[in-house]
């Protein structure tokens, strides 16, 4: 089933009275989503209690979680000991995201640096190859680690370079943040025909059960020459991508996925409009 939700609280969550994210679930099954992310992208300052609390409400509710590891992981440091801190931000997000009961770990995977590109490709390749040997899947059924493409030129993650990193391991998933991509693009992603060749791509690649469990980042985001600048509201009308074009494309491929709003401060509200819009293609 597809699924949509906000990344972190919109301003609305917190003028109904609500005072912590544990009270997340029940409002956002209130008003009509059924998926939530929470990021830890400036750092771990939960407690596991805490996280095993709202895994408990987000089963109630029937809202599925996923999880936003720190920005700060680099898989492309020639640095053993950053390379190390990275790898650890990873395994206390995956101990997280098993309290939580959810199943994406979210992360931004590398920044190339002053490497070239083909240097710094096998060398996060390697260093993803080092981290998944040290995770045990079996503790950690049914979690995927989910990187995700990326807006500026000098990080790691068009969407054929995450696809390909996704073959290092079956429990490796794309997270398509197509704000990232029209950003990359300089405003590429226009038609239903955009959204398909990148899935295409990763059906062929991943195969399309995987491809249909990778997760989605969706929102409005303002970019220059040197790509992202900053997450917008849906209402934006000079910056896309517009969400409708996406929807046709998951339903014409017979995708599920779940799809995160990103917006700013509205991003619960902007998620029910992205769940409007894909209900009306539907129903076309």
């Amino acid at each position: 089933m597809i699924r949509f939700g906000p990344s972190g609280n919109s301003e609305q969550f917190y003028k109904d009275g609500n005072k912590t994210s544990v009270q997340a679930p029940a409002w956002l099954k209130k008003i009509g989503l059924n998926a939530y992310e929470y990021s830890f992208g400036r750092g771990y300052k939960m407690n596991i209690d805490t996280a095993k609390e709202l895994g408990e409400e987000a089963k109630k509710n029937d809202i599925l979680i996923s999880i936003h590891a720190p920005f700060y992981i680099n898989l492309a440091n020639e640095n053993n000991e950053m390379v190390e801190r990275s790898f650890n931000y990873i395994f206390k997000g995956l101990e997280f995201l098993k309290a939580m009961k959810g199943n994406h770990l979210v992360f931004h995977v590398a920044s190339q640096g002053k490497l070239s590109r083909d240097k710094a490709l096998n060398l996060t390749k390697q260093r993803l190859t080092e981290l998944v040997a040290r995770i045990d899947f079996e503790e950690y059924k049914d979690c995927y680690l989910c990187i995700e493409t990326m807006g500026k030129p000098r990080q790691i993650g068009t969407y054929k370079e995450i696809i390909d990193l996704c073959l290092v391991h079956k429990n490796i998933l794309p997270t398509f943040d197509f704000g990232h991509i029209n950003c990359l693009t300089q405003g590429g992603l226009c038609k239903s025909e955009d959204y398909e060749e990148i899935f295409n791509y990763s059906i062929e690649k991943l195969g399309f059960e995987r491809t249909n469990n990778a997760h989605i980042h969706f929102s409005k985001i303002e970019y220059g020459d040197k790509g992202e600048i900053r997450h917008l509201n849906y209402d934006d009308t000079v910056f896309g991508p517009d969400f409708a074009p996406l929807a046709e494309a998951l339903l014409k491929l017979k995708l599920t996925p779940t799809i995160i709003c990103e917006s700013k401060d509205f991003m619960a509200e902007d998620a029910l409009i992205l769940k409007n819009i894909y209900e009306n293609e539907k129903n076309k």
